[in-house]
């Protein structure tokens, strides 16, 4: 469906879409020959090599990264069933895992007390915002009880920021006007405890630049909390600047993990992936956005999949789960498998698809969605058009949700007057509605998706009439067509 939203200017693609975008380009080229000789290995190889310094990876990474890669693919052998080009790239996203840390790093929960996580980094790279989302997503996605510490006395708007993000994610916030940073995490510690938070996470300042003062105030706070992770928040766009940061912060404090942010950003952020190599500490978590719930856990493998053009289909599923209510979903596919499917199931459909957030994000996450151009996006229902089709839907009566056939031409005039649209969008909204039940009808007719289709339907129907039973309700209209 064309977007029927204002326009937008084309964006950059994010750090990780750049690169998926080169190594596409790059192992489609690999694979054209069907073969794979000496000759074409050291051209991917120098492709590989060019994609990453033009990221702004580190150069000494950079090289060593590439002397692991020719090692060994020189002397690949042909395996029955693998195309010896796809043994190349698994050799290229293998070293890339290795490269961004192999398996991902648990939290150290304290088994004695609240687990005391600091937060560091450098003014300016989103360390406030980054402690709120974290807050977030350990109650959301941990099920912890999480405190907010304001330890950020040199700025005064951190604690007034603070205290407002944690009012909107419902996260208790211990703040003082005033007082020494070592001092004020310590009663925020024990307030903590006193609430039976089971979390605590240490807002500390920022400077423009490092320094002693700056330095010796952590190191203090360190001393006086013995905290269980020293996390440092990098900002992802400052390149090779961040790895330089990274590297001192790690001197001094020795940091236990990294979260980068505004990954969202410009392509020239591979110096994200330098930062496991420099420190050899983890990257814990990339930051994709300005919102609260645009964080997402850092797992190598599925980044180095991100980074290869395979998506992350299980980060795709993690954050539907998020946004999407199971039950109800059930009761929809049960709907559509019966064509039982209405307006309003279509409309909760766009609101959990927006909820999910940015559409060219969650289609950098399917196999192959890296390599999708912005003129094939311009295509797809955007955000603002979802919002114009829902505005269509809610403008409908109940009976028209139910059974769009009735929606003769003056109803789709005095719909699109209701929803400040017009008559096309209208048509657009019925006819997507259409598609998508001939969609699930031609599924049921498919193999293993249908017989799938089928028990679904079965266990609905069982489960529906064993309520209508006990409840001694009429079950022959539920079973009418």
């Amino acid at each position: 469906m064309p977007a029927s939203g204002p326009s937008q200017e084309p964006r950059d693609p994010s750090v990780f879409e750049a690169l998926a975008q080169r190594f596409s380009s790059i192992f489609s080229g690999l694979g054209r020959g069907g073969s794979l000789t000496e000759k074409n290995i050291e051209e991917g190889i120098r492709e590989v090599r060019k994609a990453l310094l033009e990221a702004d990876v580190n150069l000494t990474v950079v090289r060593s990264f590439v002397e692991r890669v020719r090692a060994k693919a020189v002397g690949i052998e042909a395996i029955r069933g693998v195309k010896p080009h796809e043994q190349f790239v698994k050799i290229v996203q293998d070293e890339i895992t290795t490269l961004l840390g192999g398996d991902s790093a648990r939290i150290r929960w304290n088994d004695r007390g609240p687990t005391v996580i600091m937060m560091v980094g450098l003014q300016g790279t989103g360390k406030t915002t980054t402690t709120a989302k974290l807050a977030r997503w350990l109650k959301k996605r941990e099920s912890k009880k999480p405190m907010l510490v304001a330890a950020d006395v040199q700025r005064p708007a951190a604690i007034e920021q603070l205290r407002v993000l944690g009012r909107q994610l419902d996260v208790p916030v211990y703040a003082e006007e005033g007082g020494r940073p070592p001092k004020i995490c310590r009663r925020g510690i024990q307030a903590a405890i006193d609430k039976g938070c089971d979390v605590v996470l240490l807002d500390t300042a920022g400077r423009l630049h490092i320094d002693d003062e700056l330095m010796d105030e952590l190191e203090d706070i360190r001393a006086k909390t013995e905290p269980q992770e020293i996390w440092l928040v990098v900002d992802a766009m400052l390149g090779q600047d961040a790895v330089t940061s990274a590297a001192e912060f790690n001197q001094r404090l020795d940091v236990t993990g990294v979260i980068l942010t505004k990954t969202d950003g410009d392509a020239r952020g591979g110096a994200a992936l330098a930062i496991r190599d420099v420190t050899g500490k983890p990257i814990r978590y990339v930051g994709i956005g300005e919102k609260l719930d645009q964080l997402e856990a850092f797992v190598p493998e599925r980044m180095a999949q991100r980074i290869l053009g395979m998506g992350d289909v299980v980060g795709l599923v993690e954050q539907a789960q998020e946004v999407i209510d199971q039950e109800q979903a059930q009761k929809q596919v049960e709907r559509m498998l019966m064509d039982r499917f209405t307006l309003d199931d279509m409309k909760d459909q766009f609101h959990s698809l927006m909820k999910m957030g940015d559409m060219r994000s969650l289609i950098a996450k399917l196999p192959g969605g890296a390599a999708i151009t912005e003129e094939q996006m311009a295509g797809m229902p955007q955000p603002q058009d979802m919002r114009r089709m829902v505005a269509v839907i809610d403008s409908m009566t109940p009976q028209e949700r139910v059974d769009p056939s009735v929606i003769h031409m003056q109803r789709r005039h005095r719909i699109a007057r209701g929803s400040g649209t017009n008559v096309n969008l209208v048509g657009e909204v019925i006819k997507s509605h259409r598609e998508m039940g001939k969609q699930f009808k031609a599924l049921k007719k498919q193999g293993l998706m249908g017989r799938m289709a089928s028990r679904s339907l079965n266990r609905a129907k069982t489960k529906r009439l064993k309520k209508h039973k006990r409840e001694g309700t009429d079950i022959k209209k539920w079973f009418s067509p």
